[in-house]
């Protein structure tokens, strides 16, 4: 049975590698082993591209005219990962959805860059583990030296790659950007960590080029605006600036005044002030909207001089109806306000009510999404300490954005 898997496999890998790029079409292919959806969706940034079903022996295959270069994403539910594509290219990929990064190999045309993008996401994963867990506890010289030498590991992977001519300009850029706004992510989040694991009353005083690298901060890059590392630098770069600036500026703030809407105005207006590529801006303000509004708890009032705020600064936000949803959402779910009249269903394929479900018993509804492994793995955990908190209560998960089957 191995061998059989593994030839098939070989025959699969050689098709792909053996075409040309004689043509602007794109053929991108693959295997899926244990697949956890029956269709692999491909998309450009928050665009759905196409869709593909797995046949019988869970393959699928794109035939692509007229798309752009550059970095996509082909999702089978609930993960998700990069692929990069140009045109012409002819590009297979194999994944075990059990161990899905880890188990994914690319191959045919621009195998290479694939791959090596895919090894920068796996040794971030483990480098952010290390930086929590030993890294941000060093002093500001050891710590740069640790950053300079993790990041050389990868510049010079790289530098072979390019030497070999393995791999186009457009793609060196892309990779570049990954392994720079990685590292230059660290360093601002390092104050912060640095001070919490420390214990240290006051910031640490950091050497004059600590930010050195700010002065090339493209924030109008719409290349790299679905890239990971770029986008999870901006949030960190952003949250610094906001924090800092308000400490040297603000003073104390009055004790009236709440502190989360403070700094999320600071930030709003931050991003408003910075930031240039719209599909940049629009994640950004989300992710902010996102924060303020769910994890901590703030005055009633206080959330609506928020919401006004955030439509000020980010007119004809793309993800607005998103989160005015969230916002009247919850806002209905206070004390004292009734249990919306919304009808869901039960695994049985039952309709009821919120109200039906809810009706003489104590509940707690959460809400969770199979599209997002990372946040609905989190969700659970807090339910499992709620569980044990609240044992007279029932607790109930409602799952949105995620098709009925699946």
């Amino acid at each position: 049975m191995i061998r059989i898997l593994l030839s098939t496999c070989v025959a699969l890998l050689v098709g792909c590698s053996s075409t040309k790029k004689d043509s602007d079409t794109v053929l991108f292919a693959g295997e899926i082993v244990n697949p956890t959806s029956d269709q692999v969706i491909l998309l450009k940034g928050v665009s759905k591209i196409d869709s593909a079903k797995l046949d019988e022996n869970n393959r699928f295959k794109f035939k692509l005219s007229s798309i752009e270069n550059g970095l996509y994403h082909f999702n089978i539910a609930p993960e998700h990962q990069y692929v990069y594509l140009e045109k012409g290219d002819s590009l297979m990929v194999r994944l075990n959805t059990i161990y899905f990064d880890e188990s994914l190999v690319f191959s045919g045309s621009n195998e290479e860059t694939n791959n090596f993008l895919l090894d920068l996401f796996l040794a971030t994963e483990v480098e952010d583990s290390d930086m929590y867990s030993e890294y941000y506890e060093l002093e500001p010289l050891e710590f740069l030296e640790k950053i300079k030498s993790l990041k050389q590991q990868k510049v010079n992977k790289l530098n072979e790659l390019n030497a070999e001519n393995l791999i186009s300009n457009q793609a060196i850029k892309l990779l570049t950007g990954s392994i720079d706004y990685t590292y230059n992510r660290y360093k601002e989040i390092y104050p912060f960590r640095h001070k919490r694991k420390t214990a240290e009353e006051n910031f640490h005083v950091l050497p004059k080029d600590f930010y050195a690298y700010r002065s090339d901060i493209n924030y109008d890059d719409h290349t790299l605006t679905y890239l990971r590392p770029y986008y999870d630098f901006m949030k960190a770069h952003l949250g610094n600036l906001s924090y800092m600036t308000c400490m040297d500026n603000c003073g104390d703030i009055h004790e009236n005044v709440s502190k989360q809407l403070h700094y999320k105005k600071h930030k709003l207006h931050l991003i408003d002030s910075l930031v240039v590529e719209k599909e940049l801006r629009d994640n950004l303000f989300r992710n902010v909207a996102f924060d303020y509004l769910l994890k901590k708890k703030d005055a009633p009032e206080n959330t609506e001089i928020f919401i006004k705020e955030f439509k000020k600064v980010s007119k004809n936000n793309m993800h607005l109806a998103e989160i005015e949803n969230l916002y009247q959402g919850i806002a209905n779910l206070q004390p004292t306000k009734m249990i919306p009249n919304l009808s869901v269903l039960t695994f049985e394929n039952e309709s009821k009510t919120l109200t039906e479900i809810a009706a003489n018993k104590k509940v707690l509804f959460y809400f969770w999404s199979g599209t997002n492994r990372k946040q609905y793995l989190d969700i659970f955990k807090r339910i499992a300490v709620l569980k044990e908190n609240k044992p007279d209560h029932e607790l109930i998960g409602i799952n949105i954005k995620t098709d009925y089957d699946q």
